[in-house]
């Protein structure tokens, strides 16, 4: 019997040691991930929208400062647009941090006037924001972003077949779209073809050259999904195999979207599939790395509780 116990001992510690390792080896990638990030402020026009790799970061404020902390490696190309100017797109070089000053010249272009204006009802008047985009694409036929801001803006409206049609002239006008392609699995999901969905986000990805964050956060759900309908079978093996392809797939969205406000959502989606799977320490981590790029968000109270109970679980189940 003392044997059995100083065995059972035994385990136990080694248990709690690789745990622990485990978990400091999580929380020192997290760390090295957050170090490699850099801080730039973009000096431009007051309340303009400012993209870093087609990724919208964020809208300057009345002096025309937007800070983004959360800059990965490497160059990067920023994209400007603000009212009654031509959009632009400037190279941040791997060097660059602190200031990034980008001037903006007055237009009076018709299409680039109507697409802002159109840009600007998305989100009070989707029938009105439709008509300014379709205004935009009639002063410049070839606008492949209006067909594609349309085929959005017709999507959230719930016309899946008008969004595949301005999808199909954005895609003519430019081959190998890929953010058009992420926006084609959207519409197929919608309208419950799963695996149509799947081939189109995994065409933008490839078109994307490996770069797609919209279309990965797209499959992730996708798997996620499919994950939950194959537990509810009793399909635990396969429940299993896709809750893995969800976290991998939102774990390589979070990698892309390096920060962006957009990650908010899917920070707590992957920490929630993490707990599904009883990976509590994978799911600490998550939203700790949350939290240390969101301290002050409004689901930040949240996020703590979760971690809270789920080290309350952790050891109670030790």
């Amino acid at each position: 019997m003392l044997m059995r116990s100083h065995s059972g001992k035994f385990r136990f510690m080694l248990v709690v040691a690789l745990s622990l390792l485990l978990f400091s080896s999580v929380h020192s990638q997290q760390r090295q991930t957050a170090a490699a990030y850099r801080a730039i402020t973009i000096a431009t026009e007051p309340k303009a929208v400012v993209w870093v790799d087609g990724i919208r970061f964020g809208r300057a404020d009345e002096a025309g400062r937007l800070e983004i902390t959360t800059v990965s490696p490497g160059a990067h190309t920023i994209r400007v647009r603000a009212d009654g100017f031509k959009e632009k797109n400037q190279p941040l070089t791997a060097a660059q941090r602190g200031e990034v000053k980008i001037a903006l010249v007055e237009t009076d272009d018709a299409a680039e006037l109507a697409f802002q204006e159109a840009e600007r009802l998305t989100s009070e008047d989707r029938q009105k924001a439709a008509e300014a985009y379709r205004r935009a694409i009639k002063a410049r036929p070839n606008y492949p972003e209006a067909n594609l801001a349309l085929a959005r803006v017709l999507l959230d409206s719930g016309d899946t077949e008008g969004a595949m049609r301005a999808l199909v002239v954005a895609r003519r006008i430019r081959p190998g779209y890929a953010e058009a392609s992420a926006v084609e699995g959207r519409i197929h999901k919608e309208s419950g073809e799963e695996s149509k969905a799947m081939a189109a986000y995994k065409r933008a990805i490839s078109e994307g050259k490996g770069f797609q964050p919209e279309a990965y956060a797209g499959l992730g759900i996708l798997y996620k999904e499919k994950a939950e309908g194959s537990g509810g079978s009793g399909d635990f093996a396969n429940e299993t195999l896709y809750f893995d392809e969800s976290a991998k797939n939102l774990r390589m969205a979070l990698k892309q979207l390096s920060g962006a406000p957009d990650t908010i959502v899917i920070y707590q989606l992957l920490g929630l599939i993490y707990e599904r799977q009883n990976k509590h320490t994978d799911a600490i981590a998550t939203y700790e790395e949350f939290l240390r790029i969101f301290p002050d968000s409004a689901e930040a109270t949240a996020v703590r509780s979760f971690i809270v109970q789920l080290k309350k679980d952790m050891a109670a189940k030790n």
